[in-house]
């Protein structure tokens, strides 16, 4: 029954990704908003998008609820099309939709050629920032996590590979060690936090216990590396704004709980600072 769905949604996907590029960047983005936003839902959990709101918000206006909803489903729309456009987002054709803060960060980094660890969650058009690190010249890997639906995850991971970050490793233990690798030959990781792993330590996110990623506490603590947060946000229907903060103030001697607790509290500063610009229909804390 599964493959029937993850089929169905692959030819729908299909369809749509020739309707984006036929329709060109901006139409497709509005079209793309407006199709997802009554087709969404039908593939996920109401329940679980609206119990993570309610319980991390502590949010009861069922009005508010709707309206972060809606947004998130019309943010899955247009990040949905924006796939049919990475290439010119790479290539550059379509840089004045993106602001970037922080490029004097990255400079640093790039000159200094010392590896980081990159964090973030799944804003917006997530993938536009690992792009855009690796276009600044930083050497860079990315850890990702495959896809549910198989037949789709084969074409979003040649999108990833050509377009968006060469150095794409599977989240897992072989990935670990592929990481670790990279990291010595002097390659930054990047990585998103906010996702629920089968292997990590219960931290805090929101108030209740969330089995959160150790790979950024296990790399401060064995190598004293700095730890870079990036985040993407939309500031109208077709413009994004990326801002690079200044390197965590972490202690290498400090324990992976209270590292990791430190970056889940980013992470809840940025989701409370606008909710509508991150992905709910995560089972988070399964």
């Amino acid at each position: 029954m599964k493959k029937i769905k993850y089929l169905i949604e692959f030819f729908f996907i299909i369809i749509l990704f020739l309707l984006f590029k036929l329709l060109g960047y901006r139409i497709a983005s509005s079209f793309g908003s407006f199709i997802v936003s009554i087709i969404g839902p039908i593939f996920r959990s109401k329940k679980i998008i609206k119990n993570n709101i309610k319980d991390s918000l502590n949010l009861n206006d069922e009005n508010e609820v709707s309206k972060i909803i809606n947004s998130m489903w019309s943010n899955y729309g247009r990040i949905l099309s924006d796939y049919m456009f990475i290439k010119d987002f790479r290539s550059g054709k379509l840089n004045q939709y993106i602001k970037i803060e922080g490029n004097e960060i990255l400079d640093k980094i790039k000159i200094e050629k010392k590896p980081v660890i990159f964090i973030s969650g799944h804003f917006n058009n997530f993938e536009l920032m690992a792009m855009q690190i690796e276009k600044s010249g930083i050497n860079m890997v990315a850890i990702y996590r495959p896809l549910n639906n198989i037949f789709l995850n084969k074409i979003m991971e040649l999108i990833r590979i050509k377009y968006i970050c060469k150095n794409q490793i599977k989240k897992g233990m072989p990935g670990i060690r592929q990481i670790i690798e990279l990291f010595k030959k002097k390659y930054s990781v990047a990585l998103m936090i906010d996702q629920r792993v089968s292997e990590g330590i219960n931290s805090n996110l929101f108030g209740r216990p969330a089995l959160t990623t150790t790979i950024p506490a296990q790399m401060v603590k064995k190598y004293g590396c700095d730890v870079v947060p990036i985040y993407i946000e939309r500031i109208n229907k077709f413009n994004y704004k990326m801002k690079v903060f200044e390197p965590m103030a972490l202690n290498k001697e400090d324990s992976l709980e209270n590292i990791t607790n430190h970056l889940n509290n980013w992470l809840e500063k940025m989701i409370r600072n606008n909710p509508n610009q991150w992905i709910w229909s995560h089972n988070r804390w399964k």
